[in-house]
């Protein structure tokens, strides 16, 4: 089997050959690729370079083709800041009032240059590999985290702490379905061999579980169905501790949930064993960055113990891969799965 293979083997839920990984790892490759965030948001090319560099160094199974968490609110009107050295941050909102949803256009995401790198970037690194590495071409913020950036986090938790909001926060959040899955489309046309969302602000550390079913999850499955229409694996993401609502996750129809290494990997196998696969979750910071290659070593071993009796798993870190971590911690991590096996 090659990266594909076991990847693919993985969502499908066939045992691979050996455990897959796949790393959410763009601003350490871009860092050992000596390349700034400036170069690597503006260029496809170099964005190719940085993702060959890494695999043929580290030797993974699945490229994440990711540019950072701005790009899709950039595309609909948000601010956004772009320093040489960082990835992209929000810089304001688009909307200072909820009631002002009403009076935007609609959405057209492609126009916006930001995206065009990014499937510009997901189409070439398709080309160069094609079946030989899994390719998921991440399409930034899912729906409640791109109203979330519209408004701003505080005043749209606000806005939806007030029943008489309601019926505009679903208008927005209709409106960014849109914005959200004309991404999805599009990437759909580069060769990607799976999509992917990010959608932290909904998870429980900000938003409570009541609001994530009512405001989040219905929007989620939308998107989930969006890539299954193009018949695309879809992958869902959120940040934090989601122990309170990954029963509900796993009804967003997902076809992966990528989970933070605050979340309870042991109940996350007993909900998703045999129904959905489960990406992660090593801690990125304090284990990947901060801790020793033993210590790398032991969480690794653990983590694929607990999940060996079904074969959807695939290895990651629980979120993106700071860029100063050790190649050694890596090279461990990745050692541990060939020698643990599929």
């Amino acid at each position: 089997m090659n990266g594909y293979h076991r990847i693919a083997a993985a969502l499908g839920g066939r045992r691979p050959d050996r455990t897959p990984v796949m790393l959410h790892n763009f601003l350490m490759a871009a860092r050992e690729a000596r390349v700034t965030m400036k170069e690597y948001r503006e260029n496809p090319e170099t964005v190719v370079r940085v993702f060959g560099e890494a695999v043929e160094k580290y030797g993974y199974d699945g490229i994440l083709v990711d540019i950072d968490t701005s790009t899709l609110a950039g595309a609909v009107g948000v601010p956004v800041e772009f320093p040489d050295d960082m990835p992209a941050p929000l810089a304001g909102r688009r909307l200072e009032r909820l009631d002002d949803v009403r009076e935007l256009p609609p959405p057209d995401v492609e126009k916006y240059p930001g995206i065009h790198v990014w499937l510009e970037a997901t189409q070439l690194l398709a080309r160069k590999y094609g079946s030989d590495f899994f390719i998921r071409g991440n399409c930034d913020q899912a729906p409640f985290s791109l109203a979330c950036a519209m408004r701003g986090t505080a005043d749209w938790l606000m806005d939806l702490s007030d029943p008489a909001n309601h019926e505009l926060a679903h208008e927005l959040l209709d409106y960014c379905t849109e914005a959200t899955t004309q991404f999805l489309r599009l990437m759909g046309e580069t060769g990607a061999h799976m999509v992917s969302n990010g959608d932290s602000p909904a998870g429980p550390e900000l938003a409570s579980p009541k609001l994530y079913r009512e405001f989040a999850l219905p929007y989620e499955r939308r998107v989930a169905a969006c890539a299954h229409e193009l018949g695309l694996p879809y992958m869902l993401h959120i940040c934090g501790k989601t122990d309170r609502i990954l029963a509900e996750m796993i009804f967003t129809g997902a076809d992966a949930l990528e989970l933070d290494y605050k979340t309870d990997a042991g109940l996350a196998h007993r909900l998703m064993k045999d129904r959905t696969t489960f990406v992660g979750n090593i801690d990125p910071s304090g284990v990947l960055a901060l801790g020793t290659p033993a210590l790398v070593e032991q969480k690794t071993r653990g983590l694929l113990a607990l999940f060996s009796d079904t074969p959807r798993f695939i290895l990651n870190a629980g979120c993106a891969i700071p860029a100063e971590t050790p190649a050694e911690n890596l090279k461990t991590m990745i050692r541990v799965a060939r020698e643990f096996g599929g």
